[in-house]
Parts: structure tokens; sequence; C-alpha cells
């Protein structure tokens, strides 16, 4: 039963599932939106937004410290927070949880995990704490902040104040405001009210230091106030500070990287650094805001169980770095998303300059989940899980998201050209042309996804693994082998892919494809063919079993011989061309100008496309011809390897394509027909050679057989034949499609032996003066190399052998006729005959008694019948023997004159003639010829006509070819 899609097991949120368009901000938010009340819903509205947050070790231990805190318990908690993560790796989206706890107070409660949070820190409620929010990136001194009939606030010490208690509050910190100086820690005590608890958060500090370093020299003055907050608020027990600094570094400037290691050295020391998300943890934050996620669905439990032991039988083929133990801890902590897509961030991803952490891989997902979605709904794509080979590089806008991730736009060309940026793209292109089993999976253009994500990355000389590659391909319905193909057909045809080894890399840079596709055009036809056909012979020349002719044209080419024989068509000669069939059977029934007698001995192989030998042959030619040009164009060692590691797998992929395409045997079936078998695909990993592998698929269908048993001969034994010469017996496997074709003629030599030591056959030689064979062996033991092939060596059967071995003697006594039907007072002559325990006539060794019921018989026979009707009996008495005979009286109103009785002289003549029907030609055999056929006098004169307008030349042939095989003349 085929897996369930991950789309049929989970939903993704609704506007993934709609399409829409996101970009990185969906994931970065404002934390002064979301105090305005204007930032997304996901973060407005609480239920959502607990409901796409997952609580992370650090993130539930600082939620849980921020509420004792608040809640005036000062153990076990931190009062001031400093989020240091890489940029965009989930601090703002902390704030904004610890925003929500504070508003809601005990009413939180009602929402997803909150309770975590509540057990954690050791409290039954939630107080509701006053919040303050300062975003550098919104807030401006210069410019300064208020709605109309609010007081302008110029500092961000101002602006907490305001939100704090109003504009009470800020009047107690205006005259600070005014003058752009921070407040004293007794302005800060007159602020915060002590039995109140506060929540102070505070964001991207470092873009307000850049942005007013040089205004009033605010960026120290920052600096100032912050130290002074710190100071103050680890002098409170109900009031939490938490403080976001950075900016990304790619946009520091020296003096912004100077004041980022001054705030984060003070909050360091004042407070305590978290690191928001790490590991595992990252993807229940993925899952939490891409899907309507409530835990492991039941439905992909059995997934990951194929998965798992998918991995576990090819363990071996698997990267190093995953631990099969733990494969389904993995799986599951990663559904519905293979384990290798998310690792991959952590894995080579992490250092790039560009990357933000969370934030980006939450883009780059989203995107993904969208479209990958949209394919499996809307398209044929049916994916158990989504892996890396499914990322959608045909999509310009996720392609533009990872570039811009990467740093680097020129890739485009690489993938546009070979992955899947058009319908064009080589790896596409591959997989519309490949067999069902890659075509179905896309099986290139997953291969070449998955290099490119695996070999561009932050790290140095960054390169995808075969075994990374086989892992995040790899599912319980792919055959992993196919694999190796896909990958070397990518190589064959990527302008972009290099190989190492079993490494590789999709790059900016152009590889030797190119060269070779140009060298490729120019190769001369006459080349290819020379070399197809020079690699058609030596695949054909490997292997036993066969005497193999290769590219016959003529009749004639192929000897008339009792020898099982391969004839190899030209590749030329293909398999749907008319004439090929021709020749066919011209070969199979002709020798030069006579009869094949043999035909059954040839097995003819055809291929049914000889275009891909020539391609495989131009391409093994072109790299030959560029590594002869190596020195001139001076290739780096690498590449030379390259070179010659790519024309000894041309080499290789040539003779893969001999088995290919002779995939067609031709050879006689029953009615004496040539028949067409098609093998299907075949690859050299089946046999150790081509013939090898038609030697075992014939023999599998019983067409040859390496021996046969004695009880086959008996079995089928000419009925014509009481004795059968050797030669004729081998040459009936060669000549008649009725018997299986002998693998060698010797193995006939074992039978007959065999046979003639199990008391089965008897062999003969020819007949002596005496009329005996001599030698006359049966029931004796023989070894093969003693068997003669020969028209004057002949095999009995088993009772024919008797026959010739046993002392006769009478066993059966016959009265002929065995029943007869008379009138009263006539006469009649019966007849006793004797008979061995053949069946054979045998001379009475003494007078005949008679004696009847009907009236009197007389020492010879003769029956005198009484005047009494009725039926009665005669019965003859020899030498122990009786028989009996019945004779039925009965009286006739008129009788013909009483005629001589023909049974009172014995017959010394038999003679016949007639018309025979063919149906009854065997019992005419049976029943009167093999009763004489130990006679040497008998004579039997056949002559057999047919005349029919349908009888066909063929019909002809064989029956001029079976007269041939009996040692009798042609045909009238």
């Amino acid at each position: 039963m085929p897996l369930k899609s991950w789309h049929q097991v989970i939903d993704p949120r609704d506007d993934l599932k709609e399409g829409k368009p996101l970009d990185t901000s969906e994931f970065a938010v404002n934390l002064d939106h979301v105090r305005r009340g204007t930032a997304p819903d996901d973060y407005v509205d609480a239920e959502r937004f607990f409901q796409r947050t997952y609580l992370t070790e650090n993130l539930l231990d600082m939620a849980a410290q921020t509420v004792r805190r608040l809640s005036g318990i000062t153990t076990e908690t931190t009062p001031v927070f400093n989020l240091a993560t890489q940029f965009g790796g989930g601090k703002t989206h902390s704030l904004t949880l610890l925003w929500h706890l504070a508003k809601l107070g005990t009413r939180a409660l009602h929402y997803q995990d909150v309770d975590r949070i509540t057990r954690r820190a050791g409290v039954s409620e939630i107080p509701t704490a006053i919040p303050a929010v300062f975003v550098g990136t919104e807030f401006s001194s210069v410019s300064g902040r208020g709605e109309p009939g609010e007081p302008i606030r110029r500092t961000p010490w101002g602006e907490m104040a305001f939100q704090l208690h109003g504009a009470e509050g800020f009047e107690l910190v205006r005259a600070h405001d005014d003058a752009m100086v921070p407040p004293a820690g007794d302005d800060l005590n007159k602020l915060f009210r002590p039995d109140q608890p506060y929540l102070l958060l505070f964001d991207e500090l470092l873009n307000y230091v850049s942005n007013h370093r040089h205004y009033h020299d605010m960026g120290a003055q920052l600096y100032n106030f912050m130290q002074t907050l710190t100071e103050f608020v680890r002098s409170r027990k109900n009031i939490v500070l938490a403080v976001c600094i950075p900016a990304s570094e790619l946009e520091m400037n020296p003096q912004d990287q100077a004041d980022y290691e001054r705030f984060k050295k003070m909050l360091d020391r004042l407070g305590k650094p978290m690191f928001m998300s790490a590991g595992r943890e990252t993807t229940e934050i993925i899952r939490r805001r891409l899907f309507n996620w409530t835990g492991l669905p039941a439905e992909a439990k059995p997934i990951i169980t194929q998965y798992v032991d998918w991995v576990r039988e090819h363990r071996s083929q698997l990267p190093g770095t995953f631990n099969v133990d733990a494969a389904r801890e993995q799986f599951e902590a990663s559904y519905p998303f293979h384990p290798q897509v998310l690792s991959l961030f952590e894995r080579k991803w992490q250092s790039l300059p560009r990357f933000q952490q969370t934030r980006g891989i939450l883009r780059l997902l989203a995107l993904w989940v969208a479209r990958a979605y949209q394919d499996g709904y809307k398209g044929s794509a049916k994916e158990p899980l989504i892996t890396l080979g499914t990322a959608p590089l045909e999509d310009s806008g996720f392609r533009a998201a990872v570039f811009e991730q990467l740093g680097e736009n020129r890739l485009e060309a690489a993938v546009s050209t070979d992955i899947a940026g058009n319908k064009n793209s080589h790896a596409r292109r591959l997989d519309d042309e490949a067999i069902d089993g890659v075509k179905k999976a896309r099986l290139h253009r997953k291969c070449a996804t998955t290099i490119f994500f695996e070999s561009n990355g932050g790290m140095a000389n960054g390169q995808a693994t075969l075994p990374e590659i086989k892992f995040s391909l790899g599912e319980p319905d792919l055959d992993i082998g196919l694999v190796d193909g896909v990958m070397q057909s990518l190589l064959d045809s990527c302008y972009y892919l290099t190989a190492h080894g079993n490494k590789f890399k999709f790059s900016t840079q152009e590889n030797l494809i190119k060269r070779f596709t140009d060298r490729r055009a120019g190769i001369a036809p006459p080349r290819v063919q020379e070399l197809v056909d020079a690699e058609v012979r030596k695949v054909f020349e490997k292997g036993q079993g066969f005497e193999r002719i290769l590219f016959p044209e003529k009749s004639g080419h192929v000897p008339d011989r009792p020898v099982l024989t391969l004839v190899v068509m030209h590749p030329s000669r293909r398999l749907a061309y008319p004439e090929t069939r021709a020749l066919l059977d011209d070969l199979a029934r002709h020798s030069s100008q006579t009869t094949r007698a043999y035909r059954s001995a040839l097995i003819f192989a055809v291929a049914d496309d000889d275009a891909p030998l020539r391609e495989e042959a131009r391409n093994i030619l072109a790299w030959d011809d560029i590594d002869a040009d190596a020195e001139e164009l001076h290739f780096e060692p690498e590449q030379r390897r390259q070179i010659k590691a790519n024309a000894l797998r041309a080499h290789k992929d040539l003779s893969e394509k001999v088995w290919n395409v002779y995939n067609t045997l031709f050879y006689l079936d029953k009615k004496s027909e040539l028949l067409e078998d098609s093998l299907g695909r075949i690859h050299s990993s089946q046999a150790a050679s081509l013939a090898g592998y038609y030697l075992t698929y014939l023999s599998s269908k019983s067409e040859i057989s390496e021996e046969v048993s004695p009880g086959f001969l008996t079995r089928n034994w000419p009925p014509a034949f009481t004795e059968w010469s050797t030669r004729n017996v081998r040459d009936a496997f060669y000549a008649s499609p009725l018997f299986p074709r002998l693998l060698k003629a010797d193995a006939l030599r074992a039978t007959i032996a065999l046979g003639v030591t199990g008391g089965q056959l008897a062999y003969v030689g020819p007949k002596n003066a005496s009329g005996k064979y001599d030698p006359f062996y049966f029931d004796h033991p023989l070894s093969a190399s003693d068997i003669e092939i020969s028209d004057d060596v002949f095999i009995l059967t088993k009772e024919e052998a008797k026959r010739h071995i046993e002392p006769r003697q009478l066993t059966t006594l016959r009265i002929v006729p065995s029943q007869h039907s008379t009138e009263p007072s006539l006469t009649y002559t019966f007849l006793a005959n004797g008979f061995d325990q053949h069946g054979d006539a045998f001379a009475l060794p003494g007078p005949v008694t008679w004696s009847t019921t009907a009236g009197f018989i007389d020492a010879l026979g003769k029956l005198t019948v009484g005047e009494d009707e009725g039926t009665f009996t005669v019965t003859a008495q020899c030498a122990d023997l009786s028989a009996t005979a019945t004779v039925s009286v009965a009286r006739r109103a008129a009788t013909k004159a009483a005629e001589s009785n023909p049974a009172t002289t014995r017959t010394r003549k038999l003679a016949w003639s007639g018309i025979v029907q063919p149906s009854s030609w065997m019992q005419l055999y049976m029943k009167v010829l093999a009763r004489h056929g130990a006679n040497p006098k008998l004579k039997i004169n056949v002559r057999f006509e047919l005349d029919d307008e349908a009888l066909s030349d063929q019909q002809r042939e064989e029956t001029r070819t079976a007269l041939k095989e009996l040692g009798l003349g042609d045909l009238e």
C-alpha cells in the first residue's frame, strides 16, 4: 500500500495552503507594532500566538523566571535578560511572549502551553504587569513621538516613562528628556511604584545607537541609561528587563561593532545572556509556525516506521553523521520534513554571513511548503516527506530567497541550466527521458536539487557526498541502486556540476561537459560504427554454452550443424525493420542452397535499436579525443583524472547499452515458426555475460536443457522405429522444436549410459550375420565415454531389449477365431496359435487337444455341429495352457451355399493394399504392422499424396527435412 503524502496527514497554515506570497517580514515581528495592535494577527491575537509558539527550553526558562520575578520571587530568577542569538534567531518573538504574559496575567492560562510556564515558575497565577516597549528601528529622537494631545518624547527614557504611566510618568523625566540626559537611579525610583510589577522590553538597540551616535551623543547616553536602568532593575524584586541588541552583522560598521561589544559586555555582566533556540527546538518552532501542529499525527507513525526500516536496511550507505539507532526519534522530531532538510541549516548553512537562523529557515520553508502543498493537491507530486530533493527551485521566488540567504546570485545560471529553472534544464530533461521508475520519482531533479543545497553554504569547499544524497532521497518504495546511474547521467549532462570521487558540487563555473559536448558533435560516423561493431563482438565473446556466429548476411554464413548456436545479428539490423525479419526467416530455413536440417539449433539475438550504441560510442570517442589533447589544452590534474574517469565510464556504458538493446531473441516454437521473445530491459549486473544470461533465461523456459533423462527418450520414441540410431537421437534435439535443445550434444552420451545402466534402454551395434545385435548392452554398467554417436549404433527400448535377451517361452494360447456363428450340422475349422511373453507368435511344442460342447471336434480342430441350437464352447489345450472360443448355433430360413472355409488351409503369405485415413494410420501400424515388425521378410511400400492449394513452401520444406532425417529419399 502506497505511503500517504505528508499533505494528507498534516495541514499547513491557511495562508500557505492558499499559496499567498510570503516575505521574511511575516516571521520578523516588530514589537512596537504588537504593542500598537498593528502587527499580523499571528502576533496580536494571543490565542493564535501561543498556538504557533513552541516553548524551547530557554524560552520556557526565561518566561518562568519572568513570571516568578513579576510575582515578587527573587530566588532562582534573573531580573535582566540579554537575548543573544544569531540574527533572525527568534529574539523578538520571545519578547512578544513576555509582552502577552504581562498584559494578560492569569488570563493567559487559557492558552496553549502557558500552564507549563506556571508549573516551571512554581506559581498558580500570573501577575498583570505594566509593560513598556522600546524598538530602536522605530523611535527617532530627532522628530520625537507623540500623538495629538500627548507630550512629545525625544528620548528612550521619556518614551518608557510615558508608556508606563502616561503623561504623569513622563513629567517625572521631562527635564531629562528635554536635556537629552538619562535619569539617575533616584529618578527611576520615583517612576517605578514599589508594589507594581513592570516588564521593560528593549529591542534593536544598536539600530538606535547607529542612527543617533552623533545626535546629542545619544549613542553614549543610551549606554549610560541602560547601565543605570539595569542596576536599578536588579535592586527591585518585581521588575524584569529584557534587551535585544543586534542588527545584522553584515550591516555593522566599525563603530557599530564597537558599540555592540560595549553593550554586550555590560548586559552580560549585569544580566543573563539567553539563547532562544537550538537543535531540535528549531524544528518544533518551525512546525508550530508553518503547520496546524498539535503533535505528531497517528497517521504519521506507520510512515515513519517504514522510513526507519529502510534506514536500518541501508545503514551501510548512509552518512556516518546520522545515528541510525536513533532514527525513529529523528524522523519523529522532523516530520513532515526529512531529517536532512532541517539539519542542513545547522550542518552547512549556519555560518553563512547572510543567513538568518530561525527567520531565514522559516522564510524558505514557508515558500517551500506552500509550493509543495499546491503540487501535492493540484499536481502529481505524492511525497511522504518534504525532502531536500523536492525544494521548488523551479519557482523564481523561492530561488531568489535561496540566493539571498546564500549571498550568491551567480548560482542562477547553474540552477536554470542544470536543475529546474526551465523546461530544458538538464535534470528535468533527463527525467522526461528516463525509465518509468526514475521518471515518476523525478529522481534526476531530486538528486540535482539535493546536491545544490548540500554543496552550497557557508562551509569552505562545500560538497555533497554520495551517502548524503542517498539518505536525502531514500524512501521505502525507491530502489536506491538507481541513484548511482542517475548521478552519472547528471555528470554526463550538467554544465555546472563537478565531482571529486563520491563528492559533488554545483558551482558558478562551467565544467568539462561543455567542452565534451562541442567535441562530440564533430565525431565522424564511420569511427562510431567501427567502435560499435567492436564492442558488440567483445560483449558476445564472453561466456560459455553457445557456438557464436556474428553479423551474418546470408544463410551460407551460418553452418548447418547439430550444435547450439547463438546467431548475433548486426546492430543495424533493427528489430522493427521488415528486412530483418525476412533475413531471420531465410537463415532459419536454409543453409546456402539447401534446406537447413538443424533449424532448432539456432538462437537469434536481435537489437531493438542501434541508436543508443552509436550515442555511447560517440561519447567514448569524444572523451578519448579530449584526453589525447589534454597536454595541449593545459588541463589541471583533477580535470585530467576526470577525463580519464569519464572515458572509462563511457566504455562501460557502451557495454551496458549492448546488454540493453540486444533484448530480443528469435527461435523455433513448437509449430516450427520463428518465435519473437522479448526479454525486457537487461542489465549487466544480472549475469556474468550476455550469452550466459540468454542461456539461463532459455533454460528457465525449458527451451534449452543441459541434460535429459532416459525416460524422456522412451516417452518420445518414434512409433516407426524399433531401433533408433544414436545419431538420429542427437539430431532430433537440434532439428525438431518438439525436443528441447541440448546445451551440449555430449550430454546425450550420459543419458544413454544412464539408461543402459538402469535398464531403461539398450545400447546395441548393427546386426551380425545371424541377425543379432553386436554388441548388445542392456542393464549393464556403461559410462558416457562408452557411447558412440553414429548411424550404425542404436538404442532400443526396454521392452525391445528383453525380446532379444530373455529365452522365449510359450505363455499364451489363443483360438482363432475366438467367436463363431453357424447352423446345425455344419462344420468349421478352428486354429490354435501360441505366443511368447512378448506377444510374438510361438510354435506350439506338441499336439493340441480339442474339446467342445457343440457337437464333435477332431484333433485338427474341425468342428461338426450337432442339431441343438444355443451357445457352446470350443476348448484347446497344449502344454498346460488352454484357450476357449464361443460358438453360436441357430437355424436360418434360407442359407447360402456352403462356402469353402478359408481357415481350413493355413495362409503362407500376407498382402494388403488400400487407402488408409490419416486418423487410422497409427492403429494400422500398432495392430497390424507391429506384429510382423521383427520379421526381416516384411516389406512395406509407402506412397502418400497431399494435394492442397493451401500447402505452403514452408510445410513442403519441413517434410523434405523430416524425410532426410529418416535417411529416406526426397519428395517426388
